[in-house]
């Protein structure tokens, strides 16, 4: 058996007929875009695969992303179609491919890596654990037409930047405002059509809009795999403002929408975005979105109309420590420093004992000698603890030890936050 990476001279349809043994048959159309989606990884030596004399029994890619954590964009490999023919199965072809991907990815200098697993625990055994998930939310239609308005309480008692509203004396108590609905609401942008040649601007959207949630997970891609994602969906309709983009389609058979992506940086964007969805509830029963589980969707909506249908989980792994830590955000009003240990057989540059230090909304760590009462955690608690998953739940699932209870209250609240992805790769 012999594991390598791709090229141009080799067969891409063998990977893509693994992919249909592994995963289903693909319609003609979703197997061209499959094909010409995976010209990029090959071309650059991002697509491995074994190799059993001259034909190809398994196979592993990833893409070149860019991974939001608390206001910073962080490099990241996210990995996809890793398949072994059910032939070959049994014999480790599957560790040794993921052992091969994950040295390829370190050597590039990737920070983080991330995947979502088919199965476990090949994933766990190499540093991988569960970091967030991506939620689907399903609303009727009709239940967008009517968003609730701002607070009128919270315009009322300032009266700053609200039409109509009246600033009050110093010391004088909040009044109930008089402004009408209609004028509370924020000014919508006017939304235009995006194509494939709005690719850059629709990159730069989405990150400042992940930028000033200062969210954890959400990931954007280089120029060349969505000017590919413009060409492989000739269904979906896609709309751009200067602080929002929306992507969605008809879904066949069941008469409603689905966004597969949709982003605001602005109060205006967020509603237009939804009044464009809104625009179909004569024609449309229902809208499914991909969000976030605090999505201002929640808050919008008048009653309680939206409900969670699906959370595919996804796992991560902190290939590159010193890194991923320098490169991430952190909790603004968290400072202070904590040693830990980390356990990393997979990646031996990760070993060892580290002070991290949290200042500002940034991190450092650098190597110090060993502490016997510092916090211990392996390769999986160290990528979910990075995706803010509590200290306390580590403990509860064995994937921490150690440490005080302070380290535990700096570090969950330095990382907090609840990780997620609109994509899916």
């Amino acid at each position: 058996m012999e594991i390598r990476p791709l090229t141009p001279d080799d067969d891409l349809t063998a990977q893509l007929s693994l992919g249909e043994r592994a995963f289903g048959v693909m319609s003609p159309a979703a197997r061209e875009g499959w094909l010409r989606r995976n010209e990029d990884p090959v071309a650059d030596g991002r697509f491995f695969a074994v190799f059993d004399g001259g034909r190809q029994v398994g196979g592993a890619a990833w893409h070149d992303m860019r991974q939001w954590w608390a206001g910073r964009e962080v490099p990241m490999a996210g990995v996809a179609a890793v398949k072994i023919a059910p032939e070959v199965r049994g014999q480790g072809l599957g560790r040794q491919l993921m052992i091969e991907v994950l040295r390829e990815i370190a050597a590039r200098g990737y920070p983080l890596s991330a995947l979502y697993p088919a199965t476990m625990p090949i994933y766990r055994a190499l540093g991988w654990e569960l970091a967030g998930g991506r939620y689907h939310a399903v609303v009727p239609a009709r239940a967008l037409r009517s968003i609730a308005p701002p607070d009128k309480a919270i315009a009322g008692g300032s009266g700053q930047g609200v039409p109509g509203g009246y600033p009050r004396e110093s010391g004088a108590p909040p009044r109930a405002s008089t402004v009408p609905d209609d004028m509370l609401r924020p000014a919508m942008p006017a939304l235009r059509p995006a194509a494939r040649g709005d690719a850059a601007e629709v990159i730069a959207v989405i990150g400042r809009a992940h930028q000033a949630a200062r969210d954890l997970g959400p990931v954007t891609r280089d120029l060349a795999s969505v000017q590919s994602w413009f060409n492989a969906s000739p269904g979906a309709y896609r709309y751009l403002c200067d602080d929002g983009f929306i992507s969605y389609q008809w879904q066949p058979g069941n008469g409603g929408l689905f966004a597969d992506w949709m982003v605001a940086a602005s109060p205006g964007a967020q509603r237009a975005l939804l009044a464009l969805l809104a625009g179909h509830s004569s024609t449309a029963d229902t809208v499914e979105l991909r969000t976030s589980p605090d999505s201002p969707l929640w808050w919008l909506l008048r009653e309680r109309d939206a409900k969670l249908v699906k959370r595919s989980m996804w796992m991560l792994r902190v290939v590159d420590l010193q890194a991923a830590i320098t490169s991430r955000g952190f909790a603004a009003g968290i400072t202070g420093a904590v040693r830990m240990t980390v356990v990393d057989d997979a990646r031996s540059p990760n070993a060892g004992t580290w002070e991290l230090t949290v200042f500002g909304g940034a991190g450092a760590v650098e190597k110090v000698g060993a502490d016997p009462e510092a916090l211990t955690v392996g390769a999986r608690g160290l990528a979910a603890l990075y995706a803010g998953t509590p200290v306390q739940t580590l403990r509860l699932a064995g994937l921490a030890t150690g440490g005080l209870p302070a380290d535990d209250a700096l570090l969950t609240g330095a990382f907090a936050g609840t990780a997620y992805m609109l994509d899916d790769f």
